[in-house]
């Protein structure tokens, strides 16, 4: 059985796509940003709870502040491309629930009321979110850059609060020279899926 999807789509969101090293200087709008958020906002949460926050990283003071926390080896990347996210989970996400998820909105006290809940909830949900929004930069036709390799505390300090938790830093744009290491090896079909 063939997917549905187009295979050139399967290719630029899938099979060609990589974690892009260099990027153009060509800006990210407001707009691309926008139409990827418009699309990925459908994927599925539990009970609908949306918890990923994104900033964007515009200012070259900004910039400068969060490349102070990147890892050595991601600095170059996070100094020169042409838009950063910071994606973290907001673990007060349950104040939302009685819009988000009209058909209960008791949930909110009945399952989030504790925040230890919250926080597994909010990072479960927010990574769910976090693989949307880079397939999504992938449909807009830019690379993105996803890292772990930073100060979590620190940036959590300097640009969010105590109720959002750092998840990744992605660069977004368009690929530049050298872009893509090779690629690595995947598992196969076998070795993941088990029937029973």
């Amino acid at each position: 059985m063939s997917l549905v999807l187009d295979p050139a789509a399967q290719d630029l969101l899938f099979r060609e796509a990589r974690s892009a090293n260099t990027f153009t200087d060509e800006p990210v709008t407001d707009e691309q940003v926008q139409a990827i958020y418009d699309l990925v906002k459908y994927g599925p949460t539990a009970f609908n709870q949306t918890p990923l926050r994104i900033t964007l990283v515009r200012s070259p003071e900004a910039r400068e502040r969060l490349v102070a926390h990147m890892a050595e080896g991601n600095r170059p990347k996070t100094a020169s491309a042409p838009l950063v996210a910071i994606l973290s989970a907001d673990n007060e996400f349950h104040e939302e629930l009685p819009h988000l998820f009209p058909a209960a909105p008791q949930i909110k006290d009945v399952f989030f009321a504790e925040r230890p809940v919250r926080e597994n909830a909010a990072a479960l949900n927010a990574a769910l979110q976090a693989a949307y929004f880079i397939v999504g930069v992938r449909a807009a036709g830019l690379a993105a850059g996803p890292m772990t390799g930073f100060d979590f505390e620190g940036v959590r300090k300097e640009f969010l609060d105590d109720d959002h938790t750092p998840m990744m830093v992605v660069n977004i744009g368009r690929p530049g020279p050298d872009a893509w290491h090779p690629r690595s090896p995947r598992l196969a079909f076998d070795q993941v899926v088990t029937t029973v």
